[in-house]
């Protein structure tokens, strides 16, 4: 049964890689090609448009979302109809106050071409229900193969919409343009994947039920998503939309970790860690194990970026965005401290504790908030920098909590990240040495770039071996598992 459901986790995040790689494939070719057509200032207004619409959208997808629907136990077919029934009545009202303060959202940011960007992102609330629900019950039968396909479908059409429509000269348009396009896609293809239309009638029969869990799963969404985009939006109202611009794509640099890993195992990682602990297993054992594996590869990979920010920037966006080398240099050395973020939420949910999710988001991020505005006078610079100190704070408090449902003793997580460090250390020291000997030859960008990540690749697999750590395991499962799934891998169509 153990190995069952190993295999069954391991078949999950193997779906679950396929789909976000391919799709950042998608985005890195996307990214490149609009950011030779459009101009720092036309990225910083669809970085506010979006900014806007997320937060939103945050507040009604997980008040009665995918959270509530893989975490409960016995999930009928009740339960399925009320949760869509109440998303659609909150996005459909949702959707309609956007299109009525859009004007006055348009004054307070003293631009009017703000108000087209958020009434068309406004359609994407429309459909986010159906997509949504179908979505969440594909994850909580860890049918991530069929999501995979569905996902690079809308992958693909909102990067080739958004490419057209920019050389079309729709400016900062086309990626919301994009958006919309997409979002119709993958809604049409789940829908017909999983013909289940019954799901999608009204009902309100499990409602008491859905709004209790649902006044913290979305109270925590909305205080995250807030503050992860709210320097974009005190940026916009202190300085201008170019530095808006410079910061947005600083952040969605750095955030390439989380597109690579992160987004990778966060789709199984909530219903594996409930599923565990259904079956009674020890959860303290589950986190420290992940913490372990997911700084083993979070670090050096931050660690890198920091170190060959210059090459990356100037080969990837080209040599309009340099000015925002320092600013991703400092948000990844900032976002070291967020290794274990991922797996936060879902133990606070296996453990019957969301209420702890919400309590310690409260705590940590209205003072991290009060000095990223602080800083925002002061420039984009001095926003960046507040990552130093915001977030280490804020997984020192996330921790506090966890640490007393799982009973951890702070001496037990520092020494389950040794080994981590040590393989991080010999990553930076040899990038650094890599990186300093290119500029000192004068090797271009990209020969440069190469040579950086051979050695650091070959740094971090030596620091694998020689302290014995058991991402190197991980790795040896992984291949044998792959090998013993590799003849049925994709999944059968689900029956109406």
């Amino acid at each position: 049964m153990a190995d069952d459901a190993m295999r069954s986790v391991q078949r999950s995040i193997l779906f679950s890689a396929l789909d976000r790689y391919i799709g950042l494939m998608l985005v890195f070719v996307a990214t490149a090609v609009l950011a030779r057509l459009l101009s720092p200032e036309e990225f910083g207004i669809y970085a506010v448009v979006n900014a806007i619409t997320s937060i939103i959208a945050a507040c009604f997808q997980e008040f009665a979302g995918a959270s509530y629907l893989i975490q409960k136990r016995e999930l009928s077919r009740a339960s399925v109809q009320t949760t869509f029934t109440v998303n659609l009545v909150i996005s459909a009202a949702t959707a309609f106050m956007l299109f009525v303060f859009a004007q006055p959202i348009a004054r307070l940011f003293e631009l009017d071409g703000l108000r087209q960007g958020i009434e068309i992102s406004a359609l994407n609330f429309l459909l986010l229900p159906f997509s949504g629900t179908i979505a969440a019950l594909f994850r909580r039968e860890m049918q991530f193969g069929t999501l995979a396909i569905c996902n690079l479908a809308a992958g693909a059409t909102i990067a080739g919409v958004s490419i057209a429509l920019a050389l079309a000269h729709f400016s900062y348009m086309a990626p919301l343009w994009g958006a919309v396009a997409g979002n119709a896609v993958l809604a049409v293809m789940l829908l017909i994947w999983r013909r289940e239309f019954g799901a999608m009638r009204p009902s309100l029969v499990d409602f008491r039920e859905i709004i209790g869990f649902g006044l913290y799963s979305g109270a925590v969404s909305v205080v995250n998503v807030f503050y992860c985009l709210a320097p974009q939006l005190f940026l916009a109202r202190v300085l201008d939309f170019t530095a808006v611009g410079l910061y947005s794509r600083a952040t969605a640099s750095t955030q390439i970790f989380d597109k690579l890993v992160t987004q990778v195992i966060s789709p199984v990682v909530m219903p594996a860690v409930v599923a565990r602990s259904k079956a009674g297993g020890d959860l303290k054992a589950v986190y420290l194990e992940a913490i372990q594996l997911l700084s083993a590869v979070q670090w050096p990979f931050l660690a890198f970026m920091a170190i060959m920010a210059r090459p990356i920037i100037l080969i990837w966006l080209g040599p309009t965005w340099l000015e925002i080398v320092p600013l991703v240099q400092l948000l990844c050395v900032g976002n070291l401290a967020l290794f274990a973020a991922c797996l936060t939420y879902p133990v606070f949910i296996a453990v019957g504790r969301v209420q702890d999710a919400l309590i310690s988001s409260l705590i940590s991020l209205p003072p991290s908030l009060l000095v990223v505005f602080g800083a925002s006078f002061l420039g984009v610079h001095a926003v960046a920098a507040t990552a130093l100190v915001t977030l280490p704070f804020q997984a020192a408090v996330a921790f506090h909590f966890l640490g007393r449902h799982l009973d951890i003793r702070p001496g037990e997580f520092v020494r389950t990240l040794l080994r981590s460090g040590a393989v991080t250390a010999l990553v930076i020291a040899g990038a650094s040495i890599c990186a300093a000997l290119t500029a000192a030859q004068g090797l271009s960008p990209l020969a440069g770039l190469a040579s950086a990540f051979s050695v650091a690749a070959l740094c971090w697999w030596l620091g694998l071996a020689v302290t014995g750590h058991p991402l190197l395991q991980q790795f040896h499962y992984a291949a044998a598992g792959l090998a013993r799934m590799a003849p049925g891998l994709w999944p059968s169509r689900t029956a109406p």
